[in-house]
């Protein structure tokens, strides 16, 4: 009688809706790293400038805010300076952007990978959030050199306590930008108008996520307060006031917001999640 034959792995297609296979990720952390580099390298690839629009990008912007609505629509930021003000908010902003744009990519662009060799697809989306610390960390260091100038040049600025939790706020962020852009994602393979309509949605939400305005200046407008409660209860909006709570003492840090966030972030990583292993089990046959 024959000896049945052991397999080292199983790839079934019948894999639990709700499956994190942390050893397998593990197994394929090369593969993870090598689209890790490959999202960086490939970002600015055959461009003039290269890894310097990553300090053009927020730089520019900051300007332009400080100048519409610091200098003409005379929004007030309270004791920080308004460029500073802007460019903690414009940080924060763009890490979550970039998760969710490129996240909310993933069936389409990796659509003949997919296809041909067997991965966690998870892996993908993870890759990245990831790529997107490297921009980040550029983008924080800008942040931190116009701190450092602004302090020698007399503004009375320190860090709070808190500041230790912004990894905290950060891996909030970044599980909410995976889980809508899993979302998406996956509504993408059968529906095309989302990617249409994604770029102009996420212009809509930096204006409702308090990016160049704080919360308070909502709540205290005669003409806008009414609205003020869909600002208050966005979750982004409230990991920046955080962030600039930490770093310039301006903002709003409350632990139960800070809560709310990270269990509303976890709960849409997980729909996200349940759609995106639902998704990549036959996405090939629809996109």
């Amino acid at each position: 009688m024959e000896e049945q034959e052991e397999w080292l792995y199983e790839i079934n297609a019948k894999q639990p809706l709700l499956a994190i296979d942390f050893k397998e990720i593990w197994r394929y952390k090369d593969l993870l790293i090598l689209f890790v580099r490959r999202d960086i390298i490939s970002a600015y690839k055959q461009t003039i400038l290269g890894p310097l629009w990553y300090l053009i990008q927020p730089l520019f912007t900051g300007v332009i805010f400080t100048l519409v609505f610091n200098n003409i629509a005379s929004i007030s930021t309270g004791g920080a300076p308004p460029f500073l003000f802007n460019l903690a908010g414009i940080t924060m902003w763009s890490y979550f952007a970039q998760c969710l744009n490129n996240t909310s990519n993933t069936f389409a662009s990796n659509a003949s990978l997919f296809a041909k060799v067997y991965f966690p697809r998870i892996i993908t989306p993870m890759s990245q959030a990831i790529s997107a610390l490297f921009k980040l960390s550029i983008q924080l260091l800008i942040f931190a050199c116009f701190y450092g100038y602004c302090v020698l040049n007399g503004y009375a600025l320190h860090p709070d306590i808190t500041l230790w939790l912004f990894p905290l706020v950060l891996g909030i962020l970044a599980v909410l930008g995976l889980g809508l852009g899993m979302l998406i994602s996956s509504l993408t393979t059968k529906y095309r108008d989302f990617r249409i309509l994604i770029g102009f949605a996420t212009t809509l939400l930096m204006y409702v996520s308090a990016v160049m305005y704080p919360i308070a200046e909502v709540q205290n407008s005669k003409t806008l307060s009414e609205y003020a409660w869909l600002i208050e209860l966005n979750p982004i909006a409230i990991l920046i006031e955080a962030f600039r709570y930490m770093t310039l003492q301006e903002g709003i840090f409350n632990w139960v917001l800070l809560g709310y966030c990270g269990v509303l972030s976890l709960v849409v990583f997980f729909v996200g999640l349940i759609v995106f292993n639902r998704t990549g089990r036959n996405f090939i046959d629809t996109i």
